[in-house]
């Protein structure tokens, strides 16, 4: 799966500026386990990612995926975002 983040990840920098729509697609890919598991977490993470980024879809979609986690759930992919785009 990592390699899957990462090529993603390249694609979302080009041109410098980080293109919100790739993240809100790896935001989905978690919520619905395409290619992968569902984890709701970094679901939310790629999701509050693709938000800041400006994707209005994606503050919608992170809005309805935070109604069905528990507050640890929520704690820890808000840390997980907040830590990535302190990285990037």
């Amino acid at each position: 799966m990592a390699r899957y983040e990462i090529q993603d990840l390249d694609q979302a920098s080009i041109g410098g500026e980080a293109r919100a729509d790739i993240f809100c697609e790896m935001g989905l890919m978690y919520a619905t386990g395409r290619e992968c598991d569902v984890d709701l977490v970094a679901a939310h993470k790629w999701l509050n990612i693709a938000a800041i980024k400006g994707s209005d879809r994606a503050a919608r979609l992170r809005a309805e995926l935070a109604e069905s986690m528990t507050k640890s759930e929520l704690a820890t992919a808000l840390r997980q975002a907040r830590e990535w785009m302190t990285m990037h």
